[in-house]
C-alpha cells in the first residue's frame, strides 16, 4: 500500500476520523485500489505513533460503511464487490465533509449566510462551470 496515510493531532478533528476520511479519499481518487489490501492494525499504530484502539475503530467504521472488507488472519481490504460504486460514495463523503468543515469555518468567522452562497457560486463557477 502507497504510504498516503498521515494525521494531524493539533487539527482538531479526531484521529480515527481523519484515517476514515483519508482511505475514503484514497479509494476515490483510485489511489488504493479494490483488493488492495490496508497495513495491520498493529502496523499502521506503529506507523502513525497511534494507540491500535484508534485504528481499530477506524477500520471497523470503514468496514461498516463498506469501503473495506476483514477476513480474519487475512487482514483488511478495499471491497472488491461494488468498488466503482463505493469510490462514488467515498468521493461525495469525502466532498460533504469538506464542504460541511468550510460552512463551519464560514460561519466561525461571522460570513452570513447570502456571503457563504456568493462564495461557493464563484468557487462553482471557477471550478466547475456550467457546460454549454
Amino acid at each position: 500500500m502507497p504510504a498516503v496515510l498521515t494525521i494531524d493531532p493539533r487539527s482538531g478533528v479526531p484521529i480515527y476520523l481523519q484515517l476514515i476520511e483519508q482511505v475514503k479519499r484514497s479509494v476515490a481518487l483510485g489511489i488504493l485500489q479494490a483488493g488492495e489490501q490496508l497495513p495491520t492494525v498493529k502496523q499502521l499504530a506503529l506507523d502513525l505513533t497511534v494507540n491500535p484502539n484508534t485504528v481499530a475503530k477506524a477500520y471497523r467504521d470503514l468496514e461498516r460503511e463498506g469501503v473495506i472488507e476483514t477476513a480474519p488472519g487475512r487482514g483488511s481490504f478495499v471491497r472488491a464487490d461494488g468498488a466503482e460504486e463505493s469510490s462514488r460514495a467515498a468521493a461525495d463523503d469525502v466532498a460533504r465533509d469538506v464542504i460541511e468543515r468550510a460552512v463551519r469555518e464560514a460561519k466561525s468567522v461571522g460570513l452570513r449566510r447570502s456571503e457563504v452562497r456568493d462564495l461557493l457560486e464563484q468557487a462553482l463557477n471557477h471550478w466547475l462551470p456550467e457546460e454549454a
